[in-house]
């Protein structure tokens, strides 16, 4: 029996050896390190040591949602209470872009010189539900009588919880908006719910007046 099992030692070695370098090559062909789990490795009485099944990580786009909230979208944001107060007011007609980065920008419907533009970061919580934190930041008043360049503003916080439809097509959801001086102090809060038509190729610019 002796002479037998010697006789396979050398392939089992050459084995062994390969089974170590394969976590090295993979290494070497450029894969994210983020997407494979190391290789578990173990012992075996039949064959010594061998590479066991490695765990593959769904990447950070991968999503159950299909398409998912990227894309850019219609957003009407209609205000239900000022500072405390029931009201009933649209306060912004905007266009939002959410990329797959887990970025925001909106392009607001605020006048240009005023500042229109501000920009977001967003985060899944749930199947279909989303975690939006804009932040339109400082800027100056457009509106100074003089003509001239207004006094300086504080920045404002843009707080959205967001349901996607199952088609895809729109999301819902609540909003909490708050103005603050350059010194931190909030002046101006409203809280409202939001509606949002996705935009597509095919949209017309008068579909969204």
């Amino acid at each position: 029996m002796k002479p037998k099992l010697w006789r396979w030692a050398p392939a089992m070695v050459a084995l062994a050896l390969a089974s170590i370098n394969i976590p090295t090559a993979l290494a070497q062909c450029g894969l994210p390190n983020r997407s494979v789990k190391p290789a578990n490795w173990g012992s075996s009485r039949i064959a010594g040591a061998q590479l066991l099944r490695a765990a593959f990580q769904p990447s950070d786009d991968d999503d159950d949602d299909n398409p998912g909230i990227v894309g850019m979208w219609h957003v009407i944001f209609n205000a239900q209470t000022l500072n405390g107060t029931p009201v009933n007011m649209v306060i912004d007609n905007a266009i939002a872009v959410w990329h797959k980065d887990g970025t925001e920008i909106m392009n607001s419907s605020r006048p240009a010189q005023d500042g229109n533009f501000c920009l977001g970061v967003w985060a899944k919580t749930g199947r279909s539900k989303y975690h939006l934190n804009h932040i339109p930041w400082a800027g100056n008043d457009a509106t100074n009588s003089s003509g001239g360049i207004g006094n300086p503003q504080g920045g404002v916080q843009l707080i959205e919880h967001v349901t996607l439809s199952p088609n895809g097509n729109n999301y819902s959801g609540t909003f909490t908006l708050t103005a603050y001086t350059t010194n931190g102090q909030p002046t101006v809060t409203f809280t409202g719910v939001l509606a949002a038509k996705r935009i597509t190729p095919d949209t017309s610019i008068t579909s969204l007046f």
